[in-house]
């Protein structure tokens, strides 16, 4: 008896497929015991090579190349995969396969839950769906016809836009979905079910009329109205903030309880657990609307940064999950408090990302290796992900980094591509040299900085010395030096800045950085609205804590002065009339 061990995927073996699908056009025929699903896929590529399609847990029915059926002879078939051992350079296949939405466990793929059918193709899931090229760098058009019960299932969902209608007779029903631009099989939905349906439209910034709606399980409808706010404001922040118009006619979410994942951004169909999106204005928290907020503009935001431009291969999943994660916080710094929000991102880091770069499991933002990818679903590729893109902001400004976005948009627009794609279109946007900052895609780990400061009276000359260092994580034992920006001020003895904010490039081990023809600072605030998501340890800096919580103009540093110094008195176990003050300053 022989046990099949998990096969470790590794960046540095990546190919390119040898084939590509154009369109995919779908027939599902539901039900909850079986399913059938016709399936016509317009592949080109090398011809004469093997095609090897993606398969998991189907029963294939029938196959056909160019209108001829193929026998058992003309393919081979496994528990994994189906092969074509040498299919001509452009051909189609149309493939019919079976499937039991019911028994479907694992909620990957289509299953049936609560009577409601839906789809969970993120990352390898439509494989159980039908045979496929069930890689992300794979981009196709698909056309989807779904048939059913129409009095059981009156909604019936698909990506795109409604193209056709029609009652079959018998109360079956089908409807025909179209989506126009190309896209990677796990964002691939379907949903059908008896929901209720929330309405409204948005006009773009161009006067094109989208039609909104929320599909929630009946007698929650009334619930939807702070989600279908969120969905509105998100669509004209991308617009102002961004330049991003959404681009069909309708928007479709799908929010029920028995939803597995929290929410998914599939092209103009995003599912969602119901928690997201339900709120009950006599019992949700500031909390919960804040998470629903934040959350529907994430997935909506994600129609660029991952559907229009996704990713080339797992080992890229911040390519679309960081960049996401930065807009969405963004979106909420906009709508709500920057500095509050800031420090609530920040503590969500140091909780959940600090501990795993430190830990047996610590990974870099893109990881060189994995044997289940769903395991990378981790807040080092969403959070941290998140504060390297926020650091390229830092260091080419607003304008800069808007500069780098539009031809990162011009240059990939329907393509999979890399961080490498990302980091390229930044730099050469602005002519910046960004290649020691790509360090922080590749190596895992949380800088540790050492920061000490001198004043020469008779040069009034003010210097700061950084040591940065990386501790070794778990095959990566000697670090290269990080690029890290810094944000640094020096405060007077009123409080004021005693000029404007300097952003220090930290690029060597030790580096020394002098402030010119300045007088002696009462404090120093560094790496303000923490510019970079490393662990700061500055020399003397207990003896300004006080003054730096009731006076630094940092709103972030203000936080994390009064944090460290009341932790330095519950640790001591004393009072201080100082910190009594700074509590005083920041009440006024």
């Amino acid at each position: 008896m022989t046990t099949d061990q998990p096969k470790t995927i590794r960046l540095a073996d990546y190919r390119a497929p040898d084939y590509r699908i154009n369109t995919v056009t779908l027939d599902f025929d539901l039900g909850e015991e079986t399913t059938r699903i016709k399936a016509r896929l317009e592949v080109e590529g090398v011809g004469g090579k093997p095609l090897v399609l993606d398969g998991d847990e189907l029963k294939l029915i029938s196959l056909a190349l160019d209108g001829r059926v193929l026998g058992a002879g003309d393919y081979s078939l496994n528990t994994t995969s189906l092969t074509i051992p040498s299919p001509p350079a452009a051909f189609t296949l149309d493939i019919e396969t079976e499937i039991r939405p019911r028994a479907n466990s694992k909620l990957d793929g289509l299953y049936v839950s609560g009577g409601v059918f839906c789809t969970q193709c993120e990352a390898e899931g439509f494989r159980r769906i039908t045979y496929f090229l069930d890689r992300p760098d794979v981009m196709a058009i698909y056309t989807t016809t779904i048939r059913a019960d129409g009095d059981r299932l009156p909604v019936l969902l698909s990506n795109g836009n409604k193209t056709a209608e029609k009652d079959l007779g018998n109360g079956r029903r089908m409807v025909t979905w179209h989506d126009p631009f190309p896209k990677p099989s796990y964002l691939f939905a379907l949903v059908a079910g008896d929901l209720a349906c929330y309405a409204d439209s948005f006009t773009t910034a161009s006067g094109r009329k989208v039609d909104l709606r929320i599909y929630v399980e009946h007698g929650k409808a009334a619930r939807c109205a702070y989600a279908m706010d969120s969905l509105k404001r998100s669509m004209r922040w991308d617009e102002e903030r961004f330049g991003l118009e959404y681009d069909l006619d309708l928007f479709n979410i799908v929010a029920v309880s028995d939803f597995n994942m929290g929410a998914m951004e599939n092209k103009s169909l995003n599912v969602f657990n119901d928690k997201y999106v339900l709120a009950d204005p006599e019992t949700a928290t500031d909390t919960d609307y804040a998470h629903i907020e934040a959350i529907i503009a994430h997935e909506y935001f994600h129609n660029w940064t991952g559907d229009r431009v996704t990713c080339r291969d797992w080992f890229q999943l911040s390519l679309k999950e960081g960049l996401t994660v930065f807009r969405d916080q963004e979106f909420s710094s906009d709508q709500r408090s920057r500095a509050v929000k800031r420090i609530a991102d920040v503590a969500v880091l140091r909780a959940h990302q600090f501990p795993e770069d430190r830990g047996p499991l610590a990974h870099s933002v893109r990881p060189d290796s994995y044997m289940e990818i769903n395991n990378f679903y981790t807040s080092t590729v969403y959070e941290k992900g998140a504060e390297v893109i926020r650091m390229i902001h830092t260091l080419l400004g607003e304008d800069g980094f808007q500069a780098g976005m539009k031809l990162y948009f011009e240059r990939h627009d329907g393509q999979a591509v890399t961080c490498d794609d990302f980091v390229a279109a930044m730099s050469d946007a602005n002519d910046a040299d960004l290649d020691q900052f790509k360090l922080w895609y590749s190596q895992a780990g949380t800088p540790e900085l050492i920061i000490d400061s001198e004043y020469d009276a008779a040069a009034r000359l003010f210097s700061l010395t950084i040591a940065q260092n990386c501790p070794a994580t778990p095959g990566q034992d000697n670090k290269q030096p990080m690029h890290i920006p810094i944000r640094v001020g020096l405060l007077d003895d009123d409080g004021a800045d005693m000029a404007a904010n300097r952003l220090l490039h930290v690029t060597k081990v030790l580096q020394t950085f002098r402030f010119e023809d300045v007088a002696a600072p009462r404090a120093v605030s560094v790496n303000r609205n923490f510019s970079a998501p490393v662990r700061v340890t500055m020399k003397g800096a207990e003896a300004d804590y006080g003054f730096l919580m009731a006076h630094d103009t940092d709103l972030f540093n203000r936080w994390e002065a009064a944090q460290q110094y009341a932790t330095e008195l519950i640790i001591d176990g004393g009072a201080s009339d100082d910190f009594i003050h700074a509590l005083g300053q920041i009440l006024n």
